[in-house]
């Protein structure tokens, strides 16, 4: 080979070496704009659990058998007349007001509120408050900022005490089953309000009013899209192995999970049911949403902040991929830095993330 034809091979080579850096360079710098701008996607966990079969007719071999996701489906929720017990402020855009409605012989309480712009019906959007020690719990604690910035902007809110909190009758409650009892008694309920849209119900949940409105996918398909904001888990195995089990009435400085109550009145084989149910896993599998995913029809959208050190962001990730893998409409959310609630703009974001996607979902029209 001539020195004139190396030299030649050498310069292509060369060049060829630029070209393919230059390529690999815009590839990098494309990536990081679609990623700027597009929903994150969590990494995928490599073990994936299998769901569950759905049957119609429930187990009922076991105590506990009517608060599993398939006891809660075989069920009714009647619910009943929502009252207005007090209007407590009116505003430019919309008023509010304290109400109650019936859940399985219970009074509930919570706080709704109303579009004073327009003549209705409104789209609805229930609001799921997350764990609030009782005594320091008031109807709307949890929820009012999210149901403010909703109601401004024409969607009727309405955020149940559930049972035991605010002035709402105290009941039991087993794996959070009377909590979504009590939220699904409330999305019947709405029929009584005139100026609800029923064809446009949304839902919004934290914590775990996150966990409960998961359940509530898997029962109830009149929920057209949902937002979870820093949820509990939807394997109540890990609930319990985070927060313990429910509290045997409100007993002082024990560690338990203070969600749910059982009453001190409760007969002796309903507490050692719950308590065999804990160490039943083919239960607590049945108690769990994340394994019913299938049944799940609403489009949701999940919001998590990186520093949460109350529900994990493995949690939310773990749903995300779980919708995800098996087709659901899904979105996923993370705000760096961000703990259980956030704050400054990233509450900004996630609220403007909020009402775009309600209003893409359920059809509304701003």
């Amino acid at each position: 080979m001539t020195l004139t034809s190396q030299y030649v091979e050498a310069n292509a080579m060369k060049l060829k070496f630029a070209l393919l850096t230059l390529l690999l360079l815009f590839l990098i710098v494309s990536s990081g704009l679609v990623a700027a701008h597009a929903p994150v996607s969590p990494a995928n966990p490599m073990a994936e659990a299998p769901l569950l079969k759905f049957t119609a007719t429930p187990v009922t071999s076991h105590i506990m058998s009517p608060y599993t996701i398939e006891g809660l489906r075989a069920r009714a929720y009647p619910g009943g007349e929502i009252h207005i017990r007090e209007t407590l402020r009116s505003f430019d855009d919309y008023t509010r007001y304290l109400i109650t409605y019936p859940s399985d012989g219970l009074t509930i309480t919570g706080i709704l509120q109303v579009p004073t712009q327009g003549n209705g019906p409104f789209p609805v959007i229930i609001l799921n408050h997350g764990y609030i020690r009782r005594d320091d719990y008031w109807p709307g604690a949890g929820t009012w900022e999210a149901a403010d910035y909703l109601s401004l902007r024409g969607y009727m809110t309405i955020a149940p005490d559930y049972r035991t909190w605010g002035e709402s009758d105290e009941g039991s409650s087993f794996f959070h089953a009377g909590l979504v009892t009590d939220v699904l008694n409330l999305v019947s309920s709405l029929s009584s309000l005139p100026y609800a849209d029923l064809n446009r119900i949304g839902m919004w949940g934290h914590s775990m009013g996150g966990g409960i409105t998961t359940k509530v996918l898997t029962i109830d398909r009149r929920v057209r899209a949902a937002v979870l904001y820093a949820p509990n888990s939807s394997n109540d195995a890990e609930i319990i192995e985070r927060w313990g089990r429910g509290c045997i009435s409100r007993t002082p400085g024990v560690r338990c999970n203070r969600a749910d109550i059982l009453p001190e009145d409760l007969p002796q084989n309903i507490i050692d049911a719950y308590n065999d149910a804990i160490l039943n896993n083919e239960m607590m599998r049945r108690m769990s949403p994340y394994f019913y995913l299938d049944l799940i029809t609403a489009p949701v959208q999940i919001h998590i902040g990186t520093a949460d050190d109350q529900t994990p962001p493995a949690w939310s990730e773990n749903l995300y991929w779980g919708l995800l893998n098996i087709g659901k409409d899904v979105e996923y959310h993370s705000y760096r830095g961000q703990g259980h609630l956030f704050d400054g703009d990233d509450w900004v974001l996630f609220m403007e993330r909020v009402y775009e996607f309600f209003n893409t979902k359920l059809g509304v029209r701003p």
